[in-house]
């Protein structure tokens, strides 16, 4: 599994994540089930969100049909190779495939971030502002707002997936943890990290500070606005729409501060952490928006042939 230090790497063993060896078939069962679930729950809110003309009309439920095709994607990059972990034998990663891995890893979990943050905005829009909202929040701009995050996205895991694989890789091929990721990856390097690690710390770093200071900006407004609102029903449907949301945010930007925002330790903990962006989290989205949010709920009847029941405006 190593290679004469004057050798090229041309793939890499993924070790995975520590586990019991009695556990090998339930954890495969369990991460197979997760990622079925996933998909399943993801792609029923994104075909909810395009047949229902209440929903598929307004921005709101624009970004969350694209929330929901990022969050099939995160853990389609990852989990598969996860779930080779729990099969016997080493499965190497073609050089190609964990340069592949890395970026479409950054590019659709910074669109994330960006995509939360337009959440956050479009619930500041409706709440604050909401005789301006039609015209501030037209379909127009939710598209060029979208599009946006998907070419910031690019970009950013461009940036870091040439900064990455511009060094070279000449001695062990052992990436110890279940993805090709950035921290993972550096460590095998045959040549000095010290700028990748500070360029990769501050270009994540704005990208999530950014992010998650807008989101808490707007949430600071959203939250004096309903406290003006004179009824409980009026207060309730406000946090019932921006409540989702929320907790999506916390638990994605949480595990995401966690790996990338503190001094290099290489500690267990960071691949239990991030197995919250990549496989729990893109689960726990559609049981979020169906529990929490009423008009998904009214939508998902409607589709199923429920009664022709109006969601709330």
């Amino acid at each position: 599994m190593e290679r004469i230090n004057s050798t090229l790497l041309t793939e890499f063993i993924l070790t995975g994540i520590p586990y019991p060896p009695q556990l090998r078939t339930f954890l495969f069962g369990f991460f197979l089930l997760i990622y079925i679930l996933t998909q399943l729950g993801n792609l029923l809110i994104l075909i909810t969100v395009c047949v229902d003309p209440q929903l598929h009309a307004r921005p709101m439920y624009i970004f969350l049909g694209i929330l929901s095709i990022i969050d099939m994607g995160i853990p389609s990059i990852v989990v598969p190779r996860l779930m080779m972990n729990f099969t016997l034998g080493f499965k190497p990663i073609p050089y190609g495939g964990c340069v592949a891995q890395l970026y479409f890893y950054h590019f659709l979990g910074s669109t994330q971030c960006f995509l939360y943050t337009l959440m956050a905005y479009d619930r500041y829009l409706a709440i604050c502002r909401p005789l301006h909202y039609p015209m501030l929040m037209n379909a127009k701009l939710s598209t060029l707002l979208v599009a946006g995050a998907w070419a910031a996205g690019s970009m950013h895991g461009a940036l870091q997936a040439i900064l990455t694989f511009h060094l070279p890789y000449c001695g062990p091929n052992q990436v110890d943890y279940f993805f090709c990721d950035i921290p993972a990856v550096l460590r095998l390097a045959c040549a000095d990290t010290s700028v990748n690690e500070l360029v990769t710390f501050v270009d994540i770093g704005v990208v999530v500070a950014s992010c998650f200071s807008l989101i808490l900006l707007s949430y600071i407004q959203i939250i004096q606005a309903i406290l003006r609102i004179r009824t409980a029903d009026g207060r309730r449907r406000a946090f019932s729409t921006c409540g989702a949301h929320v907790t999506m945010v916390t638990v994605y930007y949480v595990p995401c501060a966690f790996i990338y925002l503190r001094p290099e330790t290489n500690s267990p903990l960071d691949g239990a952490a991030a197995l919250f962006p990549t496989a729990i989290t893109p689960f726990l989205n559609p049981l979020i928006y169906t529990l929490r949010n009423q008009e998904v709920k009214l939508a998902l009847k409607r589709m199923i042939g429920g009664t022709g029941t109006k969601s709330e405006v």
